[in-house]
């Protein structure tokens, strides 16, 4: 015959097998769901989001391809010349966790006039630098 101590460290034992083997089908439902979700995502055209590489922000809100876990390809409308984008989950990618980028700013103008402006800066910044050394070259001379 068993004392009521022995019977209690038996189903207790049994309880914690149980409570176990759940922990581990949910652990393995988990990972389950993770992996359709991923799954889902690429059919669409998604990427994960790497958290871990992301640009510091000093934010208390969540960006929403961070609360979702993906980056999705977004529509934008060039605000130069009006053309309607799609701004790829791949460069979304590239910019938030290879250039660390700000999580809050998103595309607004095409490639095309991205080029344009760029190389309108440099031709300005140039102008600026070639009239700033004939001012000193002026006032040596």
């Amino acid at each position: 015959m068993k004392s009521n101590k022995q019977k209690r460290s038996e189903i207790s034992a049994r309880k914690a097998a149980k409570r176990e083997k759940q922990e581990i089908l949910a652990v393995q439902a988990a990972r389950e769901a993770r992996l359709e979700f991923r799954r889902l995502a690429r059919s669409r055209g998604e990427l994960p989001v790497d958290t871990a590489k992301l640009g510091p922000n000093n934010s208390y809100s969540i960006p929403a391809f961070v609360a979702r876990g993906t980056y999705a390809p977004i529509e934008f409308a060039c605000k130069q010349c009006g053309k309607v984008e799609t701004w790829t989950a791949e460069q979304q990618k590239w910019w938030y966790e290879v250039a660390k980028g700000d999580v809050f700013t998103t595309a607004i103008m095409c490639r095309p006039c991205r080029r344009k402006e760029r190389s309108r800066r440099d031709e300005a910044r140039r102008t600026h630098l070639d009239g700033a050394a004939r001012k000193l070259q002026a006032r040596k001379g």
